[in-house]
């Protein structure tokens, strides 16, 4: 049987601030043991709102925040066809979740490519900046561009602004 604490020790506890961009995965998923298929099922998926499983997405442990007090903080990378994102969870002591969040990501549609990059600093803190481009690279259109906050609280709840 799988226990909270084995699915956890996947994820290398980080000191803050850290940020996750585009191309931030290909450093965890170099560095950090992959998480089984069972822990994705047991763990991820409940969070996810997935309930079978498909060749076309992957998980990848990134880490454990560092100066979480109480609770655990655990984010990972999501690889969907032409979506890919990083998920914040936290979750009490015994591995019950507390509360998630998609903090950054990139997804192409409707003849767009959308980006959130994301810093979380070394109060929980977390700025994300967005926005969107035609072409994916070149042609950013600045009015599609904001900037939102979250924080994560002393009691593991990820307030958005």
């Amino acid at each position: 049987m799988i226990t909270f604490p084995d699915f956890a020790s996947k994820f290398p506890i980080v000191s803050m601030p850290i940020t996750l961009g585009e191309d931030t995965h290909h450093t965890f998923s170099t560095e950090n043991e992959p998480l089984s298929g069972d822990m994705i099922r047991q763990f991820i998926f409940p969070i996810e709102g997935i309930e079978e499983e498909d060749e076309f997405t992957e998980f990848v442990p990134c880490f454990a925040i560092e100066d979480a007090e109480g609770f655990i903080a655990l984010v990972w990378w999501k690889a969907e066809l032409l979506n890919y994102s990083y998920t914040l969870a936290t979750f009490k002591m015994n591995g019950e979740l507390i509360d998630h969040q998609v903090i950054a990501q990139t997804k192409v549609g409707r003849g767009q490519v959308m980006r959130a990059v994301t810093t979380i600093n070394e109060d929980l803190e977390i700025m994300v900046a967005e926005g969107a481009s035609r072409d994916g690279n070149s042609d950013f259109d600045p009015t599609t561009s904001k900037m939102r906050t979250m924080e994560i609280m002393m009691n593991g709840q990820i307030v958005r602004d």
